[in-house]
């Protein structure tokens, strides 16, 4: 040591390294604010008055209701609100609204919809799981006037159904559910990963059991002790744990990584998908995680990359070897890791919102507006 120079104190040395953390996160929150404020805003109210049918499902459905609910009502000069389970077509036919949106639409009851039609009211879906229960939503579209779905490869099949108007509406996030946030240090993670244990993701989860024992992980979902050695994962696993929005979004938050696995189109115990549609357009969780401003690990799908650009936006894989492969390097380079996020986060914010979305729908539905 340099004479005159003094030792820190191990006391000292925490309270810099806290400062410097703290600095660290102030700093990161500061760039994520800046880049969502250079987002333009899209503020047209359109004026209509509409009616919104929300799936009345509870969990996990309740947020998706929340956030089309909450964005139509600013963007709308007058919505009503109701739920699948009420008496739709009358509650219409006494104040008749311009346009009635159904959400979701599977605990409908087609008979309203018939109805609403006798009435001269024009109706809508905007289907949420596409293409896994297709022996469903069959008998379903044929009945409204206009449908959207989440899945791209679904608009030709509804067309040979006989359904005129079929749109592709992605999913999305909103912001007052999934935002950057500075989570409680002691939560921070390397790795999450949020979602059910379908039989796909278990096939997976097993090759990488071994890399991921050895890292700060969380796996929150349910059936994950089905994999073939739980017992290496078992103290980073919240078995059986379901996360609302805010849980999960302080969750993203606290991960330096979090991947994003997609369902399969064929998995015969879950999906009522009998004439094997495939699925090529992300999940909700693509946009959502985005937004939290955290690096996203997504499987390859063949229209991903007309949302988010591989590589500069996103990060992508399509074997368990490449996921390791790219999970290390990535906690290994922490400026590529945030750059990639903050970027993704922004196209996200510009792109990707429930406003985004709806006012897209409403583009459709009254082009002359």
């Amino acid at each position: 040591m340099a004479p005159g120079l003094k030792r820190k104190t191990s006391e000292e040395a925490g309270r810099a390294a806290r400062y410097q953390l703290g600095w660290d996160h102030g700093y990161w929150y500061g760039l994520c604010e800046e880049a969502i404020s250079r987002v333009p805003q899209n503020n047209k109210v359109w004026p209509i008055h509409a009616m919104f049918v929300e799936t009345g499902k509870g969990f996990p459905y309740s947020p998706i209701d929340q956030a089309v609910r909450e964005t139509l009502t600013a963007m709308v000069q007058r919505l009503t609100v109701v739920n699948s389970t009420q008496p739709v077509a009358e509650i219409a036919a006494a104040d008749p609204p311009d346009i009635v949106i159904v959400l979701d639409g599977l605990q409908f009851d087609v008979g309203q919809v018939v109805a609403l039609k006798e009435k001269g009211i024009r109706t809508a879906i905007w289907l949420t799981d596409d293409p896994y229960y297709t022996d469903i939503t069959t008998q379903l579209v044929p009945h409204y006037d206009t449908v959207f779905t989440l899945e791209r490869n679904t608009i030709d099949y509804y067309k040979q159904l006989g359904c005129q108007n079929v749109h592709y509406l992605p999913f999305c996030f909103h912001p007052a559910q999934y935002k950057p946030i500075n989570p409680d240090r002691s939560n921070r993670k390397e790795i999450t990963f949020i979602g059910s244990a379908y039989l796909n993701r278990v096939q997976y989860f097993n090759e990488l059991t071994p890399y991921l024992a050895e890292k700060n992980t969380l796996i929150s979902g349910i059936w994950w002790d089905r994999l073939s050695r739980y017992e290496l994962l078992r103290s980073k696993i919240k078995l059986n744990h379901w996360m609302g929005p805010e849980e999960t979004a302080l969750t993203y938050n606290a991960s330096k990584i979090v991947i994003n696995m997609h369902r399969a189109h064929d998995d015969a115990l879950y999906n009522s998908n009998r004439i094997g549609l495939t699925a090529v357009s992300p999940n909700p969780r693509t946009f959502e995680i985005a937004a939290c401003a955290v690096l996203q690990v997504c499987d390859t799908r063949d229209d991903l990359a007309s949302f988010f650009t591989p590589g500069q936006e996103i990060v992508t894989y399509s074997s368990p070897a490449e996921l390791i492969e790219k999970l290390d390097y990535y906690l290994k380079h922490d400026q590529e890791r945030k750059q990639i996020a903050l970027r993704g986060m922004y196209r996200a914010y510009r792109d990707h919102t429930y406003s985004n979305r709806l006012h897209m729908m409403m583009s459709v539905l009254f082009p002359f507006l």
